[in-house]
């Protein structure tokens, strides 16, 4: 297959050309458009690798669409996985929690659901992205370990990561944040809510730390990659470090995102934290750490359409440095490194045919990229 007359977004540089599949691999490109009439015509789209996604919930949404309602979990994943390939993702890690009982118990009740059911599709040749396992690891329960020593043997884990979102640290430094967010959420009354955070204040006092510490060994044994989570400060960062995390999830502080890029992990925010404008905790603003040079990865976290469009505004952000090509790599070279995966997020040749053709639309409002293809090892999957 041979696209022709589109932008290639390559590492570092932007080129108008063509781009020629073979096997499922990119055979060769070139900055000269073909002749050959059987090409397809890219109608001057810009073509990109396959956005790669580390951190995504959006699986959960499928499984329990309302409260108390639990969908059946082929057509769960069926529906994350268009969802997926239509924002452009061709490589995403399911975020799956662990020790977190705080939604009602259901996450921890559709644990083994939602593995089963990204595992057993994505061997059976279900999905048109590639799917694998992040476990996020709530770090203050109990059951959090015992949980997490009998998932690390499932081959498709490919990212842990180490939380803790008990109130007066990290995400919520703020204990008023913390009330706004859980009592809305889960509807408390004061009295409800203040034993509530006492509860949790307690539980990380006990788990946290020895959760932490025996994970991260597990990890370095097997040689999973670990990420740090919601970062605040110095320490934080250097024990992440001790650790052997590779990648800073998160961080709240800009103090905190500049010592994990100081240290050598790569910072990962949100991409809905670039579409919105700043984070919803209140936290440190993706966008600023943009502009001082110490963001490498976005996430796309709960919406996965923001991965496309926060990685043009990056590039669009005159408060910034990033040419088109790096803000790019922040959503597919860049995780894709991160992971060890040499195969794919980037243009080049024997790469993985892993491609999406974009199109700008402007409108009296606003300047929006869309998605308009997307090929999978040279497949087309949208």
């Amino acid at each position: 297959m041979i696209l022709n007359n589109i932008n290639l977004i390559l590492e570092d540089q932007v080129v108008n050309g063509s781009l020629e599949i073979k096997n499922g691999l990119i055979h060769n490109y070139s900055d000269r458009q073909t002749q050959l009439s059987a090409a397809i015509d890219g109608q001057n789209g810009w073509l990109l690798p396959g956005l790669i996604e580390l951190h995504t919930d959006n699986l959960d949404k499928f499984f329990t669409p309302r409260p108390n309602v639990d969908w059946p979990a082929h057509s769960a994943m069926s529906s994350h996985d268009a969802l997926m390939v239509a924002s452009g993702i061709t490589t995403v890690l399911d975020a799956v929690a662990i020790g977190d009982v705080r939604d009602g118990g259901h996450r921890l009740d559709n644990l083994q659901k939602m593995i089963n059911a990204v595992v057993d599709s994505q061997r059976a040749g279900l999905n048109r992205a590639e799917h694998r396992i992040h476990l996020r690891c709530e770090l203050p329960h109990e059951s959090t370990l015992p949980l997490f020593e009998e998932l690390m043997m499932q081959p498709e884990l490919s990212l842990v990561s180490l939380m803790d979102h008990s109130p007066g640290q990290r995400q919520f430094a703020s204990r008023a944040k913390y009330r706004e967010y859980y009592q809305g959420k889960y509807h408390l009354n004061d009295q409800q809510m203040a034993e509530f955070e006492e509860e949790q204040i307690t539980l990380s006092a006990r788990w946290s730390a020895p959760n932490r510490t025996a994970i991260a060994d597990h990890c370095s044994r097997r040689g999973i990659p670990l990420a740090s989570h919601d970062d605040a400060t110095v320490e934080h960062v250097a024990e992440s470090q001790a650790l052997g995390s590779v990648i800073a999830e998160f961080p709240t502080t800009e103090v905190a995102a500049r010592a994990s890029h100081q240290h050598g992990l790569q910072v990962l925010m949100g991409a809905p934290n670039i579409v919105r404008g700043g984070s919803h905790s209140g936290n440190v603003a993706a966008h600023q750490l943009a502009a001082i040079g110490v963001l490498d990865i976005l996430s796309s976290d709960y919406y996965p359409a923001s991965l496309l469009d926060a990685a043009f505004r990056i590039a669009h952000d005159a408060t910034n440095s990033f040419t088109l090509p790096q803000a790019v790599n922040l959503v597919t070279r860049n995780p894709a490194s991160a992971l060890g995966l040499q195969d794919r997020g980037v243009i080049a040749e024997g790469k993985r045919a892993d491609l999406i053709l974009a199109r700008a639309h402007d409108s009296a409002q606003s300047k929006h990229v869309y998605v308009q293809n997307v090929w999978r090892q040279g497949i087309q999957v949208f």
